[in-house]
């Protein structure tokens, strides 16, 4: 017993001279509280705005003397390329569709606009770690306009329930709907506590030497660091049913799906997406295209560019195997982009199994790490243009979620089995949102309108077979199809919403195919690779990291850490914490120490 604890205590003494002699022998912090500054007016000229969005790409404006290339401009890519940015380095985003942003891209249609992918943002309170985060991949140009603290709104079957925000107000409002489960919310509210409080050890495993965390792992030293370790391995029923058997209850603190059910999906990460809200809920003023639209000036200021209409081919390698750039189509040729440093924000499969040469992707380290995961579930999604003001028709800046049952592991799996013809007229579970009702300058930029988005998920296989066809002309029968699951989906929100059944002016509906050709997910699935127990067990989690087996070659964005934008920004961190070999979330717990420090002179 003394051997093991001596043991354990060299490891943990290795693991801290470790990560001073890899972290702390860089240059100083990238971070600079100078470059904040208060947000400046909404820009809405749609030519200025397509100026930073939509720049084509084309052979001269590749910066020179590259220190990155980053692949994909999702909210993971810009991210590490904002960073490395600030760290003095010249870095290229390149994007396959036509406008930067990916899930944080706006399109229009018949003058209403929509929001691709972003529905809220939590834990954008002032003087967050994340708002934090945020405010310095955009200088501070991001303005966050705050929903109702009454933020959720979830049917059971017909019973109707509220989430309220406010460290407080969250447990109470719970407690009195709940009034005989005040026990369990209780436990899992501190569950969950530890969870938000020690993930951050979860990210360090990604960070130090992969050979240390798998050591600190298979000798158990981890579960004597933190229960957190444990926690991310439960599957998230088990925990549930010891805490409580009223499936309401259940419901409520599974709410928030994503594919996977809570009987295989970590207890960790359905605990920190209700967590993640807990405190409120953020929308960007101005639209989810403002993320990358701030973003972007960051990049270009150290001589970087975000140029799309750049479908990356292949990642090309030198004579040694390490990566030394891409190579983009344009036209019928290939235009090839040389850098040090190779980061793939499109998805450890697209990285994996598209983009490098087969006799690399086959190779054991990189097949050892897709066989442990799976595609995620695709999504489907509606956007409905409604004529009137959120005034008008009543819409508040709450969401809607309905259950049809209230057993979320039945329900989810079934759903997931259906065949493809049986989907339309039986969907158990989706999500209700306004977003022209959680943006006050949504009526400034087209008056007399609102619009309404509706998400569910949804299987690849079920709309496989029009793949190959091309988007907006896959025919009548895909047409036909999508609008079946599409109106089943509309007749849902106006039991709820009966106001708006003779406001409808517009609708559409995305598939699996619009994820896989619009963000170029491989199945559609835009949440990532699965975020099944299988992929949070602790070795792959370990293994899974922005740090790949091809030198030079990094991973960004949800499938380093988790999905949401979040889980997608930390990827991009944790990326930009590799490539610099720094660890950026001391340089940011420092300078949030001194901005508190600052705002309490200020005070005083």
């Amino acid at each position: 017993m003394a051997l093991t604890l001596l043991l354990l205590l060299g490891l943990v003494l290795l693991a801290l001279a470790l990560i001073y002699y890899k972290f702390f022998s860089g240059a100083g912090s990238p971070f600079n509280e100078a470059h904040l500054a208060p947000p400046k007016p909404l820009v809405t000229d749609q030519k200025l705005r397509d100026k930073v969005l939509k720049q084509g790409f084309v052979q001269s404006k590749i910066p020179s003397h590259l220190d990155a290339v980053v692949i994909g401009s999702g909210i993971g890519g810009l991210s590490v390329a904002a960073v490395l940015a600030k760290a003095g380095k010249r870095v290229l985003v390149l994007e396959q569709h036509d406008q930067a942003g990916g899930c944080c891209h706006t399109f229009e249609e018949k003058g209403f606009e929509f929001d691709a992918g972003l529905h809220y943002v939590g834990q954008m309170h002032p003087k967050g770690m994340l708002r934090l985060i945020m405010d310095l991949l955009t200088d501070g140009q991001l303005d966050w306009a705050r929903l109702d603290d009454h933020y959720e709104t979830i049917f059971v079957e017909q019973q109707e329930y509220h989430l309220c925000a406010g460290k407080q107000a969250f447990a109470t409002n719970l407690e009195d709907q709940f009034p005989q489960e005040k026990k369990a919310i209780r436990e899992f509210l501190g569950l969950m506590k530890i969870t938000a409080t020690h993930v951050k050890l979860i990210a360090i495993m990604k960070m130090i030497p992969l050979w240390l965390s798998l050591a600190m792992i298979r000798s158990g030293l981890v579960h004597w660091i933190s229960p957190v370790f444990k926690l991310v391995v439960s599957n998230h029923t088990d925990v549930l049913n010891r805490l409580t058997s009223n499936k309401d209850l259940q419901t409520i603190l599974s709410y928030i799906f994503y594919g996977v059910p809570p009987n295989n999906s970590s207890f960790l990460i359905n605990a920190l997406l209700i967590h993640h809200y807990k405190r409120g809920a953020w929308f960007p003023r101005g639209g989810s295209s403002e993320i990358a639209f701030h973003i972007i000036p960051v990049i270009e200021r150290a001589g970087g560019a975000v140029l799309v209409r750049a479908p990356v081919t292949r990642i090309l390698l030198n004579k040694e195997g390490a990566a030394e750039g891409v190579a983009v189509k344009k036209g019928n040729e290939e235009i090839n982009v040389f850098a040090p440093v190779v980061i793939s924000n499109a998805g450890i499969f697209n990285t994996y199994e598209r983009l490098l040469p087969p006799e690399i992707s086959a190779k054991p380290a990189l097949q050892s790490q897709l066989n442990s995961i799976h595609h995620g579930m695709g999504s489907f999604l509606v956007f409905v243009g409604l004529k009137g003001s959120k005034e008008e028709l009543g819409l508040k800046s709450t969401n809607c979620w309905i259950f049809k049952h209230n057993d979320m592991d039945n329900m989810t799996i079934r759903f997931a089995a259906l065949r493809k013809e049986e989907v339309p007229g039986n969907i158990p579970m989706m999500l209700i949102t306004f977003p022209s009702a959680k943006d006050p300058t949504y009526q400034q930029r087209h008056p007399g309108k609102s619009c309404m988005t509706m998400l569910t998920m949804a299987r690849y296989e079920w709309f496989e077979e029009w793949k190959d066809a091309r988007v907006k002309h896959r025919g009548p029968e895909y047409q036909a199809y999508k609008m079946a699951i599409a109106q089943t989906m509309i007749d849902m929100a106006m039991e709820r919403f009966p106001q708006l059944k003779d406001k409808m002016e517009y609708m559409d509906a995305a598939t699996p195919l619009t994820n896989q050709y619009y963000l170029g997910a491989p199945c559609g699935d835009m949440y990532g690779a699965e975020h099944d127990l299988g992929r949070f067990q602790l070795e792959v989690m370990a293994s899974i990291r922005a740090e790949t087996p091809v030198k030079g070659l990094y991973l960004s964005g949800q499938d380093v850490f988790s999905c949401g934008i979040a889980g997608a920004v930390h990827g991009g961190l944790i990326a930009g914490c590799a490539v610099l070999n720094r660890i950026l979330y001391l340089d940011l717990l420092l300078m949030k120490k001194r901005l508190k420090r600052q705002s309490a002179k200020k005070s005083a």
